[in-house]
Order: C-alpha cells, then sequence, then structure tokens
C-alpha cells in the first residue's frame, strides 16, 4: 500500500452547507444597491494563501462575522507579512504590515488614525510573528488613537522579566484582550498581573459538520474496512507523530486492519529551515518498524470541505503535542466537532474541553499509554459513540458562528453608539426537515442532527410540518413540496378514528401505541384542524386532490369539535375554521369559531383582573396561540369583544416575555402563575416551538392593528434563534437545517427534533412573507411586474 495520497485524484462527498450567506435575490437586480458606510474593524493577522494556524483562524472568524451580521460592522484586513513571507490575497486586504521594517509599523499607525471609518483594531498576536520587533508592535499600539483588542494565541507561564514586561505593556496599550481557554486567562491574571476585567474568554472557533455517514465516506475515499487514526496540521517535530508511530506495532497487534492518517503538509518555515528533515525521519520509522500497510500520508493543505470529510470518516483522533505551553488548537476543535473520539497529550486546551467523558489525556510521548487507549477504544463501539457525543455537546457551543457573537457583543461593548448589532437573516434550509420525513411521515425527535425512528411519529409533529410546507410551497411554488405535503396530509388522515377524533402517536411500524390511551389528545386534535384549515386555505394553488382529501377530513373530525375544553385545543381550532373560511365562507364554520370564542371570552373574565389580562390562571406554553385566536375569531364574524380581548391579552404576554431588546417566553421549568407573577423566573426551559408561535401571532396582529411596535418585535423575537438569547448562543444550525430542541440554563439542547425544527421554519417562512410584503411595496407597478415573473416561473402543470 502507498503511504501517501494524490488528493488531486481524491473524491470529494458533498459536506452541506457551511455557512449562511444569503444568495443573491431578485431584489438585487430591481432596487439599486446602496452602501451605508459601516464602522470598520480592523484585523491585523496572518491571512491566506500564507499557511499557518492563525491565518486560517482569521479567515474562518470573518467570514462567520459577514455571516451572522448585516449593516453593523465592515471587517477590513492588514495582512502580517516579512521579507521571507510575501503573499498575493485573493481576497481584499486594506494595507500590508511587513513586520521586518520598523518604518511599516508607524506608517501603518499614521493610516488607521487618519481614517474615519475604523472604529477599532484586533490584533492576532503570537510571539513567533514579532520575534524581533516586539518594541516596534509596543509603540503602534500607543500611537494609535482607536480602540485595540489584542487576541493572545498563546499566554506563557512562569516568564523571565522581558517576556512578563513585554505581555504586561501591551495589555496595558489594549482596550480589551481575548484568550481561548480559562487556564490561560487564568496565567494572565496570577503571572503577568493583567486586570480581569479586560480579559474575554473566546474559544477557538470550530465548524459544525452534517455528520455524514462513516462508512459511506470511508467508501469514497478507498478507505473502506479500515479502522482509520488520525492527526492533521502543519507538520512539524512539536506534534510528536513518532509517539503514535512507535504506539502502531502494539496497536497492529490487536487491530489488523487500522490504518494511520497523517494530514498535512510540512509548515512553510520549517521547510525553508531545514527541508523536509522531519517527514524523512518519520517515513525512515515506517520502514523500520513495518508500518508501510498501516500509515498514509496527506501531504497537502487542504480545503475545508475534503479536511472536514477525513475527519468525519476517522474513527479515533489522536494529538500528541509536546508542547505543554500550546495553549489551544484549531486541529482538536475541528476533530471534535466532527464526532471523532479524541485522545490527546495533556494541553490545557485538551484538559479543558476532554473532562468529564469527552476524551481521553495520555502523558507526553507516552506511546505504550497511547497504543493501550487505542486499542481499548477500537474494540468498545458503545465508548467511542459515549465520548463523541460528550464531545459534541461540549465543543459545539464553540462553533464559529458563537465565536463571532462572542466577538461582535465585545465590539458593540468597546465600540462607538454608531456599532450596532443587527443579525443576518439565513436562507430557507429544508435538508433536516427532509432528512426527517420517511414515506410514512415526519419522525419525532432526533440524536443530535440524525433521525431516531424508534422515537415514532406524532400527529403534532406532521399537522406542524404540513402547515410549514404548505407555507414554504405558497411562497416558493417548488412542486417537490407536494410529495411532503401529500405525505403528511395522509398521516393525519391515517390518525383519524371511525368516531371522528385523532389519535397522536404512532411507533415506528405504523401502529398505535398505548401513550394515546393515557393522554389528554385534545390539543392533538386542535392542532390537525388548523393544519387542515391552512391547507384548505391554498386551494386556489393546490392540487384538487389533496384540498378534497382536507375537507373530507375535517368535515369527518368537526363532529367531535365542540366536544373540546382545553383552550388550546380550541385556538388551535379557531385558527383552521378561520384560515378554511378564507376561501370558501362556512356558516358552519362561523358557527363553531363563535361558540369556542366564547367560550375563551367567558375563561377570560373568570380569569383576569387589573393585573392579569388572560385567560388561565397561569402562563404555560404555546401561549401566543390564544389571542392568536381571538383575533382569528374576529376577523371571521367581525364581534369587536374579540377584538379587544384579543390585543389586551396579547399586549399583557408580551409585557411578560418581552425585555428591552431580547424575548425570554416562559419557561418549562417553572410556569407564571397569577398569584406570584412577581416572583423570580427560572432561568432556561426555553422552547422554539414558543418563540414560533410568539411570531406568528405578532405577525397577525401587526397587519390587523399596523403597529410597527408587533412588528419590532418579530425581528427581535427571530434573533432569539441566531444568538439573541441569555447564552449568546445560536439555536438554529444552518449546517443541518435543524433547529436545537432547547434553550436552558447553561447549556443549548443539541438535539434537533421534529417541533424545535418544522418551528424555526414555520418563523422563518414568516420572516420571509413579511419581507416580501414589505419589499413589493416599495415598488412601483412595472418593478411588481417583473418581479412577479422573475418569482413565478415555475407553474403547476
Amino acid at each position: 500500500m502507498r503511504n501517501s495520497i494524490d488528493t488531486q485524484k481524491v473524491k470529494i462527498l458533498p459536506i452541506g452547507v457551511l455557512n449562511t450567506e444569503l444568495k443573491p435575490t431578485v431584489i438585487n437586480h430591481l432596487i439599486p444597491n446602496t452602501v451605508a458606510k459601516l464602522p470598520e474593524i480592523l484585523f491585523i493577522t496572518t491571512f491566506p494563501p500564507r499557511e499557518c494556524g492563525i491565518a486560517t483562524y482569521s479567515q474562518d472568524l470573518i467570514k462567520s462575522l459577514n455571516n451572522k451580521f448585516r449593516n453593523s460592522f465592515s471587517v477590513k484586513i492588514c495582512a502580517l507579512e516579512s521579507d521571507d513571507a510575501k503573499h498575493h490575497y485573493t481576497e481584499p486586504v486594506k494595507y500590508i504590515l511587513n513586520t521586518d521594517e520598523p518604518n511599516s509599523f508607524s506608517n501603518l499607525s499614521e493610516k488607521i488614525n487618519a481614517n474615519n471609518l475604523i472604529q477599532m483594531v484586533l490584533l492576532q498576536h503570537e510571539f513567533g510573528l514579532f520575534r524581533n520587533n516586539e518594541d516596534h508592535l509596543i509603540q503602534f499600539l500607543y500611537k494609535i488613537t482607536k480602540a485595540s483588542i489584542i487576541v493572545f494565541h498563546t499566554v506563557l507561564h512562569n516568564p523571565n522579566d522581558s517576556l512578563k514586561k513585554n505581555v504586561q505593556l501591551l495589555a496595558q496599550l489594549a482596550h480589551s484582550i481575548i484568550v481561548m481557554t480559562h487556564s490561560a486567562a487564568l496565567i494572565l491574571k496570577s503571572d503577568y498581573g493583567v486586570d480581569p476585567e479586560k480579559i474575554s474568554i473566546i474559544p477557538h472557533g470550530t465548524h459544525l459538520v452534517p455528520h455524514s455517514d462513516k462508512e459511506l465516506l470511508k467508501e469514497n475515499y478507498n478507505l473502506s474496512g479500515k479502522k482509520v487514526l488520525s492527526t492533521f496540521g502543519l507538520l512539524n517535530s512539536g506534534k510528536s507523530i513518532e509517539t503514535t508511530l512507535d504506539a502502531m506495532p502494539s496497536i497492529i497487534k490487536k487491530n489488523k486492519d487500522v490504518l494511520f492518517l497523517i494530514i498535512g503538509k510540512t509548515h512553510p518555515t520549517i521547510v525553508k529551515e531545514e527541508g523536509e528533515k522531519y517527514r524523512g525521519m518519520l517515513n525512515k520509522k515506517i520502514k523500520t518498524l513495518k508500518l508501510e500497510n498501516h500509515v498514509l500520508f496527506v501531504n497537502a493543505f487542504l480545503p475545508l470541505p475534503q479536511l472536514l470529510d477525513f475527519l468525519q470518516l476517522t474513527d479515533i483522533y489522536l494529538f500528541t503535542s509536546k508542547d505543554p505551553n500550546q495553549a489551544v488548537s484549531g486541529t482538536f476543535s475541528y476533530a471534535i466537532s466532527c464526532g471523532c473520539p479524541i485522545i490527546s497529550t495533556p494541553i490545557p486546551h485538551a484538559c479543558e474541553v476532554l473532562s468529564d467523558g469527552a476524551g481521553v489525556i495520555i502523558d507526553f510521548g507516552n506511546s505504550k499509554q497511547l497504543a493501550k487507549e487505542v486499542n481499548r477504544l477500537l474494540l468498545n463501539n458503545k465508548l467511542r459513540k459515549n465520548i463523541s457525543a460528550t464531545g459534541l455537546h461540549k465543543i459545539v457551543p464553540t462553533s464559529w458562528e458563537n465565536s463571532a457573537i462572542a466577538h461582535a457583543l465585545l465590539f458593540e461593548k468597546i465600540g462607538d453608539k454608531n456599532l450596532t448589532l443587527e443579525y443576518k437573516i439565513p436562507e430557507i434550509n429544508l435538508d433536516h426537515i427532509k432528512r426527517l420525513t420517511t414515506d410514512f411521515g415526519m419522525i419525532q425527535f432526533s440524536i443530535i442532527n440524525q433521525p431516531d425512528p424508534e422515537s415514532g411519529y406524532t400527529i403534532d409533529d406532521n399537522a406542524r410540518a404540513m402547515v410549514a410546507m404548505c407555507e414554504h410551497f405558497e411562497l416558493k411554488k417548488d412542486k417537490t413540496d407536494l410529495e411532503y405535503i401529500k405525505i403528511y396530509l395522509n398521516f393525519i388522515t391515517s390518525c383519524l378514528q371511525d368516531d371522528g377524533s385523532f389519535l397522536n402517536y404512532v411507533d415506528e411500524d405504523g401502529d398505535f401505541t398505548t401513550q394515546n390511551y393515557e393522554t389528554n389528545l385534545e390539543d392533538s386534535n386542535g392542532r390537525a384542524i388548523w393544519a387542515l384549515g391552512y391547507l384548505i386555505s391554498l386551494e386556489p394553488i393546490l392540487p384538487v386532490a389533496l384540498v378534497e382529501k382536507a375537507k373530507k377530513t375535517i368535515k369527518r373530525a368537526s363532529v367531535n369539535i365542540l366536544k373540546m375544553h382545553s383552550t388550546r385545543a380550541m385556538a388551535f381550532v379557531i385558527k383552521g375554521l378561520y384560515y378554511a373560511n378564507t376561501k370558501e365562507k362556512s356558516k358552519q364554520n362561523t358557527a363553531i369559531i363563535k361558540e369556542l370564542a366564547d367560550r375563551m371570552i367567558q375563561m377570560y373574565k373568570h380569569e383576569s383582573k387589573p393585573n392579569w389580562n388572560w385567560f388561565e390562571s397561569y402562563l404555560t406554553y404555546g401561549n401566543s396561540i390564544l389571542p392568536e385566536a381571538m383575533l382569528c375569531a374576529y376577523l371571521t364574524t367581525g364581534e369587536t369583544n374579540y377584538k379587544v380581548v384579543a390585543k389586551t391579552s396579547f399586549d399583557f404576554l408580551l409585557g411578560k416575555i418581552f425585555i428591552d431588546n431580547s424575548i425570554k417566553v416562559i419557561s418549562n421549568k417553572g410556569w407564571m402563575m397569577k398569584d406570584n407573577s412577581a416572583k423570580t423566573r427560572a432561568i432556561g426551559g426555553e422552547q422554539p416551538i414558543d418563540i414560533a408561535y410568539t411570531i406568528l401571532a405578532l405577525s397577525k396582529f401587526s397587519k390587523a392593528f399596523n403597529d410597527p411596535g408587533y412588528k419590532r418585535k418579530i425581528k427581535i423575537a427571530f434573533s432569539w434563534f441566531l444568538g439573541n438569547n441569555h447564552l449568546h448562543q445560536i439555536i438554529y444550525n444552518p449546517c443541518t437545517g435543524g433547529c436545537y430542541d432547547g434553550l436552558e440554563d447553561t447549556y443549548v439542547n443539541l438535539n434537533q427534533g421534529a417541533e424545535s425544527t418544522v418551528s424555526y421554519l414555520m418563523a422563518r417562512l414568516c420572516i420571509e412573507k413579511n419581507t416580501r410584503k414589505s419589499f413589493l411595496n416599495t415598488l412601483n407597478g412595472s418593478q411588481k411586474e417583473l418581479y412577479s415573473k422573475l418569482n413565478h416561473k415555475k407553474t403547476l402543470v
């Protein structure tokens, strides 16, 4: 077997959506592009095509900042070069700082001070980058008149006097300091006396990945049947690859099919200084130990999608650095995010992340220990899966999206008042919706982003999914949506019983479970009516067969509607019949709406008092559906008491969940009770479905009352998914198109089940619909005609 791979011939499996940058739309062709002069953040850093970890780090961070925010700031680049390292840049670079030229520092400070748009400077600091010119760097920071942030990629403990003085001067001149681990922050405080208030801990970012099928990836790279160990990064002696090579004979004895991938070219600086001496030594050791059939070099600086492929097909990732001062490793973070169980030497980053069962720590240079741990993991699939899952839960919060949010919040904190953050809306991504959907229906739960068929199906999820896919079809006219609508409709009708009621829970084999007879199913029945009514409202654009099936089903179910007494069940029914009435007015539907609305009015009168304008003595889940239903009742009947109660109750609810410029829905860890509503609210327990229902209600109220306050709150509420929450972490995963299941007190529940994913999609489609309406209002007649032609190229057959 060869011990290298020709990367030009390697087949690359599509990695999925790796960023959320919006594609150009028809809007760009209709409205002239106006570029506002945004405040600039100048990154002073190495940058690709320079091949180094900090260059890649900065490129990823800048890309994530641009993907997460719009109309907030503009990131500019000042590339670090030297007399020996000059590059041609494919991305725009505003300035060049040659660290071997003293005048380059002073010239740059003058340019920065003269540019009124530059609001702050962010410097990526590594001692090797300023090895001979720390004094010039300190003078540069002293001279610039803009706010400065220094990112210390390495923090050395027990410094000598000279190092300590330099770091202290840099820290004094900086407005803020970023480090990537708690241990680095502690060293800065204890060994250098840096003010803790200046220090922010923002972990090294990592990429969200879809977690593709491992065996399929191995097949694509001609590695089928192999147990794959890997390590990656720019090759140098500090990586101590020989530690693994010395362990390989013991590993091979118990795992004959093992293969060790060494991914990455030799560090350019090492090549200049000593050529391929280190790689040559490794090759010699491979021959001596007769490992030719068990070691492969991938001698290239791989493009990101291909690198992530290799990591996802890896069974165990090995990190054997022999440098105890290496604070962080981007390679290490990327491997964990790809689901690799990690065996690592005890650098500070590893000790923090791999605690509590997230990985395995071995001693520096201990090949025997390494062999023992590799064999233990390779022979225990369950243990590898457990380590992988624990590692993912620890590393996903450090995704580049969350890193971008943390950096942007720091920019906002130390910047001028004209720097305000606006989250960019991700493009619509149906990948996870489709992954959750089988020919039978939508699967209820996911383990991380992998659908869990054993969790079965519910009418709740399929009803919401049908509403969402109908909305998507209404907006996009994508005929592939029709097959999904048909699947969800068939599931709903299959749950209808002879007595006109719906069962909710269906197992993996399509059988109804005993849970149907142990749970009150009124709310589920109400959701089914809502979904059927929404489908019927789209009669002009949907196939006749689908609409007729929905009409027959809702007619058969109507015999049970007035037997419902659950507040939310009645509200869902009102919404469903309201939508059904929009295309074909029915006296029966109107009469049912009126009777149910009157019941809700009576509940409101019974429970409300001056400081509690609500239908129940508590606020629990899905609260927004209640005032929205009252508004639907008013829009159907014209009775003003419905309108008054709708607005009064909704404004009361909004007053409880909107605080400043953020939303905090009622926690499922402790409902809000009428008699102790002033009680301190639980942190966490926030569900995406509550945010989505609030957005849907806000949209309807905004249209009915033409109140700009409601429109503003839609934007605030949606930003909860994007990071505007108490953890400042994303709830929507742009890589998979899935939505995490909940926001807890100290963590995000990373499972991406049907309820949360469909809830996000409904909210996103609501944003799309409102944006489109607002946009169309800005166009004249001919522009609207052009937009209509471009947007409706696809027509139904």
